[in-house]
C-alpha cells in the first residue's frame, strides 16, 4: 500500500498544478482587468470580490499564480497550449486566396446591371437574356481590372506592404498582375461595345466610358484621387448614374427602333444603387486607417477618425431609407419597390450597430464592408424585384420622362 501511495503522489501533484493553471487560463480569458505583468504570465488583477480575511489578498493571490506558472508542470502545460492556439498572423493560403478574389464584392457588377434591366422591363416588358449575360461577364472582367490594378498601385505606394491578401504579394509579380488587369479591361470593354452596337444606343457606351474613367482616375497614376479622399463620390457616379443608366439603355430594342427615354424611375434607382455602393467603399477604410495614414492616403476616415466615421455610417443608412420612402411617395418608384426594400431594414440596422460597436477594433471591423455588401446586394435585389413585380401586375407602366 505504501508503494502504491508513493507512486500516486507525483500524479496528484501534477494534476493539482494543472488544475491551478486551467483556473488561471480561464481567469485571463474572462476577467477583463487581467494584465500580463511578466514573462512568466503572472496575471495581477483587482479581484472581482473582496475578502475580509487576508487569505485572498492581492499579494498572496499573485504569488499563488506565479508558483503555478513557474513550476515545471506549469511551464510544460503553457508551452503545449500556446502551440495549440493559432496566432493571428498564421492565416491559411486558402483564406488568403478567398480574400484576394473578393467574390462578394462582385455584387457591385451584378446590382447595377440587374436594376437597370429591371427598369427597362418595367417600361417596355422586354428583356434580352443573351445581352444581359454578355454585359454581366464584361462587367465582371472590368471589376477584376479594378481590383488587380488597385493592388498594383497600392503596392507601388506602400499601402499594401503588409497586406497578405494582396495579389501582388501573393504571386510576387507586379508586372504580371498589371498586364493581366489591363487584358481583362480590354476584353470587358469589347463586350460592352458589342452590346452597345447590338442595342443601337450610342449614349450607353458613352456612359460606360465615363464609369470606367471614374474607376481609372480613382486609383491609377497620375490622378489617384482616392488618396485625396474622393473615392466615394467617384464610386457613386460610376456605379450609380453612369453604369445603372447605361445598362438600362442597353435593354432597348434596335429592331423595333425603340430607344428608352431617361425617366425619373431610372434616375431614382441609379441614385439608390450608387448610394449603397459608396457605403461599401467607405466601410472598407475602417481597418486600413493606420496604413493609409502612413503612406499619405487621406481617406475620409483618416480625416475624421473612426468614431465620427461610425456616425457617418448611421446617418447614411437613415438617409438611404428616407430617400427610398421619399422617392416612393413622389411616385418616382413604384410602391412595390418601397415595400420590398423596407424588408432590408434589419441588415441596415446590423451595419449600423456593428460599426458602432467595433469601429476601434481593426480586426473585427474588417467585416463591416462585407455587411455593407449584403445590404447592397439585398437592397438591389429587392429594388429589381419590386420593378418587375409592378410590370407583372400592372401590365403597363409609363413614367414621365425627364429627357426624351
Amino acid at each position: 500500500m505504501a508503494s502504491v501511495s508513493a507512486l500516486s503522489l507525483p500524479s496528484v501533484s501534477s494534476f493539482a498544478v494543472n488544475l491551478k493553471f486551467l483556473m488561471l487560463r480561464a481567469e485571463a480569458l474572462f476577467i477583463p482587468n487581467a494584465v500580463k505583468t511578466s514573462s512568466q504570465f503572472c496575471y495581477c488583477t483587482q479581484p472581482p470580490f473582496k475578502r475580509k480575511s487576508g487569505i485572498w489578498s492581492k499579494d498572496k493571490f499573485c504569488h499563488w499564480r506565479r508558483e503555478a506558472y513557474e513550476s515545471e508542470e506549469g511551464r510544460s502545460f503553457t508551452t503545449q497550449n500556446e502551440e495549440a492556439v493559432p496566432k493571428e498572423d498564421e492565416i491559411s493560403r486558402a483564406t488568403l486566396i478567398w480574400r484576394a478574389i473578393k467574390l462578394p464584392i462582385y455584387s457591385v457588377a451584378i446590382v447595377p446591371l440587374t436594376v437597370g434591366s429591371a427598369v427597362a422591363y418595367l417600361q417596355t416588358g422586354l428583356f434580352f437574356a443573351r445581352r444581359y449575360l454578355m454585359l454581366l461577364f464584361s462587367s465582371v472582367f472590368i471589376i477584376t481590372w479594378l481590383n488587380l490594378s488597385n493592388d498594383v498601385y497600392d503596392f507601388d505606394t506602400g499601402a499594401d506592404k503588409n497586406k497578405k491578401e494582396s495579389v501582388v504579394n501573393m504571386v510576387d509579380s507586379r508586372t504580371g498582375t498589371l498586364v493581366s488587369a489591363y487584358m481583362l479591361l480590354v476584353i470587358g470593354f469589347m463586350g460592352l461595345t458589342w452590346a452597345s452596337v447590338e442595342a443601337g444606343n450610342i449614349r450607353s457606351i458613352l456612359l460606360l466610358i465615363c464609369a470606367i474613367t471614374c474607376g481609372y482616375i480613382y486609383q491609377c497614376p497620375p490622378f489617384r484621387l482616392s488618396y485625396q479622399g474622393l473615392g466615394e463620390p467617384l464610386c457613386f457616379a460610376a456605379f450609380g448614374p453612369f453604369a445603372t443608366t447605361a445598362f438600362y439603355l442597353l435593354q432597348s430594342s434596335r429592331s423595333n427602333l425603340y430607344h428608352l427615354p431617361l425617366t425619373g424611375t431610372i434616375l431614382s434607382a441609379s441614385l439608390l444603387v450608387g448610394f449603397t455602393t459608396s457605403l461599401i467603399l467607405f466601410c472598407s477604410h475602417f481597418h486600413q486607417v493606420d496604413g493609409d495614414r502612413s503612406v499619405g492616403k487621406i481617406s475620409p476616415l483618416v480625416r475624421i477618425g473612426t468614431k465620427k466615421g461610425s456616425l457617418v455610417v448611421k446617418v447614411a443608412i437613415v438617409t438611404l431609407y428616407l430617400l427610398l420612402f421619399t422617392l416612393g411617395l413622389s411616385k418616382a418608384l413604384p410602391l412595390t419597390c418601397i415595400l420590398l426594400c423596407a424588408l432590408t431594414l434589419p441588415i441596415g440596422k446590423l451595419v449600423v450597430s456593428y460599426v458602432e460597436e467595433n469601429h476601434t477594433d481593426s480586426n473585427k471591423i474588417f467585416m463591416a464592408k462585407y455587411y455593407c455588401v449584403r445590404l447592397h446586394a439585398l437592397f438591389g435585389a429587392a429594388l429589381a424585384a419590386g420593378l418587375v413585380a409592378t410590370r407583372t401586375v400592372a401590365k403597363a407602366y409609363v413614367p414621365k420622362p425627364f429627357f426624351s
